[in-house]
């Protein structure tokens, strides 16, 4: 369900007007960016950790991408492209060219074992689910790299649909539909015998 509401003629939703405001009043204040980096600081960790191979990298991407955030915000226009979803096409892009320089794929195998969610369970149980977990890694591993860019974004980054659709430059939509398309797809091999 989306946390904003569109309205007509341009009008921003509540929500939106209140990021907005804080996003202008970040544009001189530290102290109200500080305010922004700590309501996305985790969700865009956690979804640079599904694209690099360790949590230190993961945590100096994050920082690369508020550092630059912070030296371009001068610079932001909302112009239909909401502070989060603007923050992620730097999250994106950073990723993107840091992968272009070692040529590397996106696997989500790098996500580390304190994601994963497992409880203390008896151990044919927790067998069950890591063969399930397996078989699910398996599948995303056969995705393209966009399809697993998707789910990350909706996932680990834990964006709407419109805002996928800021990031990668697609219609709303479109977005929605491909994510529906490719949940239900891998649902089906999944349970395919």
């Amino acid at each position: 369900m989306e946390n904003t509401m569109a309205l007509p003629n341009g009008i921003l939703s509540g929500e939106e007007d209140a990021e907005q405001a804080l996003v202008e009043q970040a544009k001189s204040s530290s102290t109200a960016f500080a305010v922004l980096y700590e309501r996305y600081v985790m969700y865009v960790y956690h979804y640079l950790r599904t694209r690099v191979e360790t949590d230190e990298d993961a945590k100096d991407l994050t920082q690369q991408v508020f550092l630059k955030a912070f030296a371009a915000l001068p610079r932001y226009r909302a112009r239909g492209v909401p502070f989060k979803a603007w923050l992620f096409q730097i999250a994106f892009h950073l990723a993107a060219d840091m992968y272009r320089r070692r040529e590397k794929q996106i696997t989500w195998d790098l996500l580390p074992e304190a994601m994963h969610t497992f409880s203390e369970q008896n151990p044919e149980t927790m067998l069950i689910k890591q063969e399930a977990q397996a078989r699910l890694h398996q599948l995303l591993l056969g995705l393209s790299t966009y399809n697993r860019e998707l789910l990350a974004l909706r996932f680990a980054a834990q964006l709407s649909s419109t805002e996928i659709a800021k990031v990668v430059g697609k219609s709303p939509a479109a977005v929605k539909k491909q994510l529906s398309r490719l949940l239900q797809t891998l649902k089906e091999a999944f349970y395919e015998a």
